[in-house]
């Protein structure tokens, strides 16, 4: 069983319905197991003793009309091993709910906001926990992606995992079916560092592009191959 000692923010955008989750761990590849994101449906980040299907049975919960917490208490009526998970929700409409099983190791918590979850299990103090509540509220002026950063480094300059550094993933959903923002670094020394330095470079050399992209109600997308060859 993986166990992804994480800490990790779940949220939601007032202002835009965007949705998204930011976590680091000592571990390769966070991103590929605790993150679970799905636009205008809510996002679920899943971890301590990990499993995956959390997040994947909680956002199908969601899609179906539950709220996050008819959604915590499902996934807790049906999950075996429950005291070995951590689990943060948050629903379309900014509703939170989080579970911290009492098996979690070291120092574990969750906090919960307005419209978004902190969490983390074996961490260095909880001031890990706290620091990144504080700077996700004091970042309400940004755009989702960047306050799931600034609450991410936030962490980890307050002590972050126990264990050290290895792994970050930042994922973000807007309207369409594909993610607006989906980075990781699957192993670094400094994983929360490079993701925000990654996070820069796609700023400047991917995002720009994304409002060209194909979407549900403009199926051929902006893109103009004249204008493109032009340049």
């Amino acid at each position: 069983m993986v166990k992804f000692n994480t800490f990790s923010i779940t949220a939601r955008c007032a202002r835009t319905g965007q949705l998204g989750v930011a976590v680091s761990t000592k571990l390769p590849a966070v991103g590929m197991l605790c993150p679970f994101v799905k636009a205008g449906t809510g996002a679920i980040a899943t971890q301590s003793f990990v499993n995956p299907y959390i997040g994947i049975r909680g956002l199908e919960y969601l899609s179906e009309g539950m709220s996050a917490k008819e959604t915590k208490e499902k996934i807790m009526s049906e999950e075996i091993n429950l005291e070995h998970r951590q689990f943060a929700i948050v629903d379309k409409h900014g509703n939170t709910a989080a579970f911290s099983g009492d098996e979690s190791d070291g120092y574990y918590n969750h906090f919960e906001g307005d419209g978004f979850v902190v969490a983390g299990n074996m961490l260095v103090n909880e001031e890990t926990l706290t620091d990144m509540k504080s700077a996700f509220e004091n970042h309400s002026d940004l755009d989702l992606a960047e306050r799931l950063l600034q609450a991410l480094e936030a962490g980890q300059a307050a002590g972050g995992d126990k264990r050290g550094k290895q792994s970050a993933a930042l994922k973000v959903f807007d309207t369409e079916e594909y993610p607006l923002v989906d980075l990781r670094v699957d192993e670094h020394a400094d994983p929360v560092a490079e993701l925000s330095r990654v996070y820069d470079v796609a700023k400047e050399e991917l995002f720009p592009f994304m409002p060209m992209m194909p979407t549900k109600e403009n199926p051929g997308g902006r893109f103009n191959p004249a204008e493109y060859e032009a340049e």
